[in-house]
């Protein structure tokens, strides 16, 4: 076994994300279905990382200290970039996606106990592969994982929580694209040319050219860091209380606060260009280190119930994206781009998401709405409806959960 150390595993995630910028330049597969570059560098390498160990019994394993700070300070740079101006304007649209979520989240757990039931599994094991792994995403599979094992007695719960959450993760990456490309068949794009004149905003066009200076960003650095040390230490002061809530939520909160607090006192106004570039550059790494850290093997290891149940919660997220999300969402571009970024948290996680949407609108031009809408839904709102449908379901007297 070969571990790489925190400099090795930098460098190579960096290569990781050009390896996927060569890729999708070059193979018009890639860039007609709007595959993330993080994507096709981070799963062709986890694919040859496959292949060495199947072959030779070499495995690599990458240093993971990178990955939580670089996932906190993407969810900094989310709650930095959430004034409450654009909130309000955005605040119907919002609610109407969190419906729209919260009704796949009751379908995913519906399908999972059904099918589970069908192919003779535990239904638990059908709520663990629902919600909870797929919206919910690592972190919410691994604590339920343990909660599954210990309370209700289900055996290998934490392993099949991961491999649940690893699907999703890959899947999440890679239908967004394609759903969106069907979609916007049927809409009027905008056109990069049009948008232009315009500097983006937030996480639109990450390729497009941002003008900062050397003092703002240190500025914006400053207030990044102290998102991610004040929501850090909140999230420890709440843990095991009643109020218990991600690292991540947390950290985007306080960037909230801190967004919105000095601008209403008047005494910094944040500079979204340099807080987009922090935030494109870690979300990014942070895929890259992800994707090309995946066991691909552990899904190859799922026994065949479990891949059935899995890729049908595939395909209802697909379709469901298609006929319901970009129906209700208004049936335009900003209607696909929502779906595009639902794919990626509604089967993995919000990096996902954005990272599917800028694949979308790098090409066929920016959607200011989407990228403030999913990321308030995917990092926040997300994890509390979630926890409360994930708990209705387990009241249920027929899932033998309900004591």
């Amino acid at each position: 076994m070969f571990q790489l150390d925190f400099y090795s595993t930098l460098v190579a995630a960096s290569l990781v994300l050009l390896l996927g910028r060569w890729l999708v330049a070059r193979i018009g597969f890639l860039r007609t279905y709007s595959i993330p570059e993080p994507v096709a560098g981070g799963l062709l390498v986890a694919a040859l990382l496959v292949v060495l160990r199947l072959m030779a019994g070499v495995e690599v394993r990458f240093d993971a200290s990178l990955q939580a700070p670089l996932m906190l300070a993407f969810f900094a740079t989310i709650g930095l970039n959430a004034d409450f101006a654009s909130l309000k304007t955005g605040g119907r649209i919002l609610g109407i996606f969190l419906l729209v979520v919260t009704g796949l989240l009751v379908l995913q757990n519906a399908m999972g106990i059904a099918l589970a039931k069908v192919l003779g599994l535990d239904p638990l094991m059908g709520l663990l592969a629902g919600s909870i792994t797929l919206s919910g995403g690592h972190g919410t599979g691994a604590a339920w994982g343990a909660v599954f094992s210990d309370k209700y007695g289900v055996a290998s719960a934490s392993e099949l929580a991961m491999a649940s959450a690893t699907f999703g993760l890959v899947l999440g990456g890679l239908i967004g694209g394609p759903v969106a490309r069907l979609l916007i068949k049927r809409v009027q794009v905008p056109g990069v040319e049009l948008a232009l004149p315009r500097l983006p905003k937030g996480f639109e066009q990450p390729h497009r050219e941002r003008m900062i200076t050397s003092s703002s960003f240190i500025e914006t650095l400053a207030l990044l860091a102290i998102s991610l040390q004040v929501g850090t230490f909140l999230s420890g002061v709440i843990q095991g209380t009643s109020f218990e809530l991600p690292t991540f939520v947390c950290v985007l909160f306080v960037g909230v606060v801190l967004r919105n607090g000095l601008s209403a006192l008047g005494w910094h106004q944040v500079f979204e260009r340099e807080v987009s570039l922090l935030g494109n550059v870690s979300l990014s790494l942070f895929l890259a280190i992800a994707l090309m850290s995946l066991k691909l093997w552990d899904l190859a290891a799922l026994a065949l119930p479990i891949v059935i149940l899995l890729a049908a919660q595939a395909l209802l997220m697909a379709l469901f994206a298609l006929f319901v999300t970009f129906r209700v969402m208004g049936r335009n571009y900003d209607a696909a781009v929502l779906a595009a970024g639902h794919c990626g948290f509604g089967l993995g996680a919000t990096p996902t998401a954005i990272a599917n949407m800028q694949a979308v609108t790098q090409r066929f031009g920016p959607s200011q709405i989407a990228f403030l809408v999913v990321p308030m839904v995917g990092a926040f709102f997300i994890d509390i409806t979630n926890a409360v449908v994930i708990k209705l379901y387990l009241a249920l007297p027929f899932l033998g959960a309900g004591g």
